[in-house]
C-alpha cells in the first residue's frame, strides 16, 4: 500500500536520498525553503512508513505556480507514483490559473499525457573550467540596499516577483550575487547558490548580453572551483555560443512547461530576451 501526506520537516532526509539517488543537485537548505515557501504544499508517498517519492508546489501570486522535486525511488518506479505525486500537486494547486514545471527529457511524456504544453526549452550548460575575457569589470557585489532595484528588473522578467527566493539566494551565498549598473541605473544581476553536485548560477537577469557577460565573468573569476551549471533558454543563440567559447558545455536540456486550469492567460510569462539563466527547474 502506498499513501500520500504532506511533507514535514522529517522527510528532508529522505528527500536528500531520493536527490542522491537521482544524482540531483539540491541540498538541505533547498529542502527547508520549499517547505517555508508552502508548508502545505509539499507532498510524499510512503510505503512502509518508508518515503518514496516526493514532489513540492511554489505559488507565485495572482501569476502562476509552480510544480518541482517530482522524485521517485528509482527501485519503485514504473508504478505511476511519479503520475499520482503530480495529481497531489494538482489538488493543492486546484485553485490555481496556471501551472508551470520544468520537465526533463525522461519526464516530458508524463507531462504531455497529463495535457502540459510546452512553453519553450532550455539547455543546462556545465563548466569545470572558465576563460575569462581581458579587460575591466564594472560588476560590483549585490548589497541590500540593491534589492529594491534588484526586484524592479527581476519581476517583469520572470514574470512573478519573487523577492523572498532571491533574498534566500544572497544569504546563502553572497560571493556569488553581483549587479552592473549603466550609470545610476541598475543593468543587471546574478545570483547562486552552492549544491551537492555543482554550484548552480542563476538567476542572471540583465538588459543586454554584454552585462551578462560582465556578470558571469565577475563571479566566476572570483569563484571558479566545483563545477558550475547554469539553466540558459535556448533561444538566447548568441549568448549560449559565448558560453560555448568560455568553456561551457551542455549537460541536458530541459523542457518548460504550462497547464491552465481556469480560463485566461496561461503562457507568456516573464521577458525572454532578459533572462540569461533561469534560477532552476524546482523554483522556475
Amino acid at each position: 500500500m502506498i499513501r500520500y501526506r504532506a511533507m514535514n520537516s522529517a522527510d528532508i532526509e529522505a528527500g536528500l536520498q531520493l536527490c542522491r539517488a537521482s544524482r540531483w543537485n539540491q541540498v538541505r537548505r533547498d529542502w527547508e525553503l520549499f517547505l517555508r515557501l508552502s508548508p502545505q504544499g509539499c507532498r510524499v508517498a510512503v510505503r512502509d512508513e518508508r518515503v518514496i517519492g516526493t514532489v513540492t508546489t511554489v505559488r507565485y501570486p495572482q501569476r502562476f505556480s509552480w510544480i518541482g522535486m517530482v522524485l521517485v525511488d528509482p527501485a519503485e518506479r514504473g508504478q505511476g507514483i511519479g503520475t499520482q505525486l503530480l495529481r497531489e500537486a494538482f489538488a493543492v494547486l486546484h485553485a490555481e490559473p496556471c501551472l508551470r514545471l520544468d520537465a526533463t527529457p525522461a519526464g516530458y511524456p508524463v507531462y504531455r499525457k497529463l495535457n502540459f504544453v510546452e512553453e519553450y526549452r532550455l539547455s543546462r550548460l556545465e563548466a569545470a573550467q572558465f576563460k575569462p575575457e581581458v579587460g575591466k569589470n564594472p560588476a560590483q557585489p549585490l548589497r541590500a540596499a540593491d534589492f529594491a532595484e534588484v526586484c524592479a528588473l527581476d519581476e517583469p522578467a520572470f514574470g512573478a516577483p519573487r523577492r523572498v527566493l532571491l533574498e534566500w539566494l544572497w544569504a546563502g551565498a553572497p560571493e556569488l550575487a553581483w549587479i552592473v549598473r549603466r550609470g545610476a541605473a541598475l543593468a543587471g544581476f546574478v545570483c547562486g547558490r552552492h549544491g551537492f553536485n555543482f554550484t548552480h548560477l542563476g538567476p542572471l537577469v540583465a538588459v543586454d548580453e554584454e552585462t551578462a557577460r560582465q556578470l558571469v565573468a565577475a563571479c566566476l573569476h572570483r569563484h571558479m572551483g566545483a563545477p558550475v551549471i547554469l539553466d540558459v533558454p535556448q533561444q538566447q543563440i548568441n549568448w549560449l555560443q559565448w558560453l560555448s567559447a568560455a568553456g561551457f558545455r551542455e549537460q541536458r536540456p530541459l523542457i518548460r512547461m504550462w497547464f491552465r486550469q481556469q480560463p485566461g492567460r496561461a503562457s507568456g510569462y516573464g521577458a525572454l530576451e532578459n533572462q540569461f539563466a533561469i534560477l532552476g527547474p524546482e523554483f522556475g
